[in-house]
């Protein structure tokens, strides 16, 4: 039976010892499999897709990808924080309090 491309990243990652940026392991994936350069670029994407939702892997930034087993939680999680402005309010450019009060203005000149 056919290892599936997620399971030889697995095995590739387990013998590399290190995070591996994305291209350079879809490439080795790619040989492995001997995909023609029209099935790599039609693959690539749900491959990515895949990575992402597969929880043996972790993206360690830089998009560079590893095994989620050789981290902490501390390392492999975005601290929400970081997204807030230094106020303490949410880093939104949207604010809905000023759209509901456009649409009531909006309203009264009708």
């Amino acid at each position: 039976m056919k290892a599936s491309k997620l399971d030889i990243a697995y095995n590739l990652l387990t013998k590399k010892k290190k995070p591996t940026p994305f291209l350079k392991l879809w490439e080795e994936i790619s040989q492995i499999e001997a995909l023609s350069p029209s099935q790599q670029e039609d693959m690539i994407a749900q491959f990515y897709s895949d990575l992402c939702l597969d929880s043996r892997f972790v993206n360690m930034g830089e998009n560079k990808w590893d095994l989620r087993s050789r981290h902490t939680f501390s390392e492999t999680v975005i601290d929400t924080a970081e997204f807030m402005d230094d106020d303490g309010d949410e880093d939104d450019e949207f604010d809905l309090d000023d759209e509901e009060e456009e649409n009531e203005k909006d309203e009264e000149k009708y």
